[in-house]
């Protein structure tokens, strides 16, 4: 693997600060506005000259950072998640790498060979990238032709619920190569476009954007994998996916995240579905040092279907933070959401899952449960399932159940002849399996079913 080092030269961002008496906010502002500093800095360095709109685009987020500050455990959405493994650790400007296929060989899935798009610390790697079977429905880039594609529809691109939260504003304000893909009306998609995002493992920071629209009566499934090529590898991974579906339109999104023990990944998926539409996502969390998904799905129009799934293991001292809102806003639509966690050392799971149903979203179906599984006395869940609730014409339900290994299970299972330790890997297997089995690719269950297995080993 070849990957260049940072330069004598390169200043990284760092929680040292010259002004021993300035308040928390005001270090944690300028923090925010040093990992501006370092996203820029990476745009100059690999010569990037964005179309007008573009950069105008930018320097408006720019500005909006200038206002904000890095949240702290005050700020009710963040009370969970510590964020000093962020503000203490320093990084680098993303850098051209030079590698080849050979060397994300593993990485390559079967069933989309000529369906991947790579990007090496959010900078889109064409050479490891093959994108014959998609060609007509992909834009990648920060240049002119990008540009005309959002020009089509101006009020997509960071204009989607949530635009303005600290991270976003700071994924918009410093996102190099933009991803676009449009799939046209009436289109059924057969391949799953796997988008495949390679951290270098240099302290790089980098900020992935991507834009999916699916017009109407069209369908696709997307694979987005985040992923480290050296392990205990430093990073931040400030990733933004924003996707649109039109009435009748339909996408299988899977977002899997298995960077490696020392990054730092905090991710935002926004989803507005139009009438008719139907969104599935499954979303698996094992790697990072930090990991936070904030997932949110808005209702627009009738008959709409949300599906989201999800599996976090927390091993080791990892935190692992998945907050989900989906907003009904009209009547007769539905939500299924069921998040699994696994926490065993002295790792943490947070879930904070949020239903909002107004006035006007009456025959509103929505289901919502969180289940984790604690093996160890050390770790730590914490769970908040939400309902908000003004209609009155609903059926709507939530729970969380927090509970260990079942001792009748695992005599069950001994019963018949298999050992305790062997009881107890079948177990958590199958806890996690419920979840990994929906995804499309048979390669990726294989793998992430024997990560899961080895992290959480000991616990066995």
């Amino acid at each position: 693997m070849s990957l260049s080092t940072p330069t004598e030269t390169t200043q990284m961002v760092s929680q040292s600060d010259p002004v021993v008496n300035r308040s928390s906010a005001e270090k944690r502002a300028a923090f925010l506005a040093g990992l501006l500093e370092t996203a820029q800095k990476s745009q100059q360095t690999n010569e990037f000259v964005a179309a007008e709109a573009i950069a105008t685009l930018q320097g408006q987020a720019a500005a909006c950072i200038r206002e904000l500050a890095i949240p702290s455990s005050r700020d009710e959405d963040w009370r969970f998640t510590d964020l000093s493994k962020l503000t203490e650790s320093g990084y680098n400007p993303a850098q051209k790498q030079s590698l080849t296929v050979g060397e994300i060989d593993t990485l390559i899935l079967p069933e989309a060979q000529q369906s991947r798009i790579v990007f090496l610390d959010g900078l889109y790697a064409p050479e490891l990238s093959n994108i014959e079977a998609i060609a007509d429905y992909v834009t990648v880039g920060h240049g002119e032709a990008v540009a005309a594609k959002l020009a089509e529809h101006p009020e997509r691109l960071a204009k989607l619920p949530g635009a303005d939260e600290v991270f976003t504003t700071l994924n918009t304000a410093a996102f190099a190569d933009l991803l676009i893909v449009q799939i046209p009306k009436g289109t059924a998609l057969a391949p799953p476009i796997h988008i495949l995002y390679c951290s270098t493992g240099l302290g790089q920071l980098s900020n992935p954007r991507c834009l999916i629209v699916a017009e109407t009566s069209s369908s696709l499934s997307v694979i987005e994998e985040y992923c480290s090529l050296v392990d205990d590898s430093s990073a931040f991974s400030n990733a933004v996916t924003e996707i649109v579906l039109n009435d009748n339109a339909e996408l299988n999104h899977s977002r899997i995240q298995r960077e490696s023990n020392e990054a730092v990944h905090i991710g935002k998926t926004s989803v507005i579905q139009s009438r008719d539409s139907r969104y599935t996502n499954i979303a698996v969390h094992i790697g990072g040092a930090l990991s936070r998904h904030n997932l949110e799905v808005h209702h627009q129009g009738e008959q709409v279907e949300s599906n989201l799934h999800g599996l976090a293991i927390a091993s080791g001292e990892r935190l692992v933070d998945t907050h989900s809102n989906i907003q009904y806003n009209e009547p007769h639509c539905q939500s299924d959401q069921l998040y699994k966690a696994i926490a065993t050392d002295k790792g943490r799971s947070v879930f904070n899952g949020r239903v909002d149903v107004p006035k006007k979203a009456q025959k509103t179906n929505a289901a919502q449960l969180n289940r984790n599984l604690l093996l160890s006395n050390r770790a730590r869940v914490d769970t908040k399932p939400q309902l908000e609730i003004v209609a009155d014409d609903v059926k709507c339900t939530h729970g969380a159940t927090v509970s260990q290994l079942e001792d009748n299970q695992v005599f069950y299972l001994q019963s018949r002849g298999i050992d305790r330790e062997s009881a107890q890997k079948l177990l958590i297997e199958a806890f996690a399996l419920e979840i990994l089995n929906q995804l499309p690719s048979e390669r990726l269950r294989q793998t992430l079913a024997e990560s899961v297995m080895q992290l959480t080993a000991d616990a066995s």
